[in-house]
C-alpha cells in the first residue's frame, strides 16, 4: 500500500498518484499547480472533490457526466432514467478482501450486482479495488442484456476519472478498467452521475450495504 497518496487539482494531469516522481511530473515547472500529499486515498479523493474539474479532463463524447455534477444535490426530485445502475465498494482490511455492491434497473427489472475477490495487488487499493470493479460489472450486466445506454451512479470519484482517462492510471486495476471501459464505448453508451456518498440516497445506501455484505462486513 503506499505511503503517500499525491492529490493534483490542477497541473499537467489533474489526479492521485501513488509516488512523488509521478507527482512531480505534473506540477514541475506548471504555473499555478495545486496539490497536496496525504495518508490515505479518501483524505486525497476529498481534496480532488473540492474543486470543479478543470476544462478538458473529460474527452468529449466519452461521457456526460457535466451535465449531471448537481447529482450530489436531492435525488428524490430527479427522475432516473429508465437504464441505470448504482455501485459502490468496500474493504475488509482483517480479511485483505475487497467487494463491490449495487444494482442495475432496466425497463423496470432489478439485476443485483455483487462480488468480492482478494487478489493482493487489488487488496492494495483496499475499497477502490471495489469501487472499479463494480462500475465494470454494471456495464457488463448491461451487455449482457444487450442494453445500449446505461446512467452509472457513483460515489468516488475515480469511477469516472479512470473510466474516461481524465485521472493517471497507476495501478493494474485502473488500466484495466480503463482499457475495458474503452474497449466497450462503441457497444454501450454510459453516462457517470457522482452522487454524494451516506448522505441518504437511497441506491447509494443499497450499494453500500451490498459492498459490505460482499466483503462480510456485518451491518451494526
Amino acid at each position: 500500500m503506499a505511503g503517500k497518496y499525491y492529490a493534483v487539482r490542477v497541473g499537467r494531469t489533474p489526479g492521485i498518484y501513488y509516488n512523488w516522481n509521478d507527482c512531480k511530473a505534473m506540477v514541475d515547472g506548471f504555473q499555478g499547480a495545486v496539490y497536496k500529499s496525504f495518508k490515505t486515498i479518501a483524505e486525497a479523493d476529498a481534496f480532488m472533490q473540492g474543486a470543479a474539474a478543470a476544462p478538458g479532463n473529460v474527452k468529449a463524447g466519452q461521457s456526460k457526466a457535466g451535465e449531471n455534477k448537481n447529482a450530489d444535490g436531492d435525488m428524490r426530485e430527479k427522475a432516473l432514467p429508465e437504464v441505470y445502475a448504482f455501485v459502490d465498494g468496500s474493504f475488509h482490511a482483517g480479511k485483505k478482501v475487497y467487494g463491490y455492491g449495487g444494482y442495475l434497473v432496466h425497463h423496470g427489472e432489478k439485476e443485483v450486482l455483487k462480488g468480492s475477490g482478494n487478489e493482493p495487488e487489488m487488496a492494495s487499493m483496499r475499497n477502490v479495488a471495489g469501487e472499479v470493479l463494480g462500475s465494470m460489472s454494471a456495464i457488463q450486466k448491461a451487455l449482457e442484456l444487450g442494453l445500449k445506454e446505461l446512467t452509472i451512479y457513483y460515489d468516488y470519484m475515480g469511477i469516472e476519472m479512470w473510466a474516461t482517462g481524465a485521472w493517471k492510471r497507476n495501478k493494474a486495476g485502473t488500466i484495466a478498467y480503463y482499457d475495458y471501459v474503452q474497449s466497450i464505448k462503441d457497444k454501450l453508451k454510459i453516462t457517470f452521475v457522482k452522487v454524494k456518498g451516506h448522505s441518504g440516497v437511497e441506491g447509494n445506501e443499497e450499494a453500500d450495504r451490498l459492498a459490505k455484505e460482499a466483503v462480510g462486513i456485518l451491518p451494526e
